[in-house]
């Protein structure tokens, strides 16, 4: 196989990974259609910054030292459960304010562009299965005599793919009639965000 049809292969195995349900791709959507594009791009970014970290531990091989140190691997993942739960018991608060204080949902304090960059980042950061997920993805293609620009390039792509289809998801959030639907819906969309956040809490700890 040549070399762009290699990068374009690691690049699609990329994307199938990357839009199935996760904590990130959770958070970006819910943050993105309650809080709008602005906000839900610089998710994206938060995201992307995380993912270009796990992406230099996956490729130069301390993902296996990661998945062997028992130790670390488990404080990761009760540090990573202890936030989704916090992010999901805060989604559920929402609603619950919502609900009974009667307050207009679009009235409720926004997230700020900060506040949403350190979530996504944290999000992405903590959670010990994405370094283990891309050691998986990049060995492959580390396999055999590769050019000393290779493993920069698998880099690049992921951190880049990242980014990019992460602020597209955003935008596409954006539509419309997506936006109405989330008006209409959107505090029971919240409180559903919270209780899937809180279910990846626990499957985090007891598998």
């Amino acid at each position: 196989m040549s070399i762009p049809l290699e990068l374009l292969a690691f690049a699609g195995v990329l994307a199938l990974g990357q839009f199935s349900p996760g904590p990130d791709m959770l958070l970006l959507t819910r943050t993105a259609l309650r809080d709008g594009a602005r906000n839900g791009v610089v998710m994206a970014w938060g995201i992307a910054t995380g993912l270009s970290l796990h992406a230099a531990l996956a490729i130069g091989g301390m993902a296996v030292v990661f998945e062997r140190v028992a130790w670390l691997r488990d404080g990761m993942r009760w540090v990573a459960a202890g936030y989704l739960a916090w992010l999901g018991y805060r989604m559920i608060v929402e609603w619950f304010v919502h609900v009974y204080s009667g307050a207009r949902y679009d009235e409720l304090k926004p997230t700020t562009s900060k506040s949403a960059f350190v979530q996504g980042l944290l999000c992405n950061l903590l959670n010990p299965k994405v370094v283990v997920f891309l050691a998986a993805v990049v060995a492959p293609f580390l396999a055999g005599d590769r050019p000393a620009w290779w493993p920069w390039a698998l880099w690049a792509i992921i951190v880049f793919e990242g980014l990019t289809l992460w602020a597209l998801w955003a935008l596409v959030l954006q539509i419309k009639s997506i936006r109405e639907g989330y008006r209409r819906a959107g505090p029971w969309i919240t409180l559903g965000f919270g209780l899937v956040l809180l279910g990846l809490a626990v499957m985090l700890l007891v598998r």
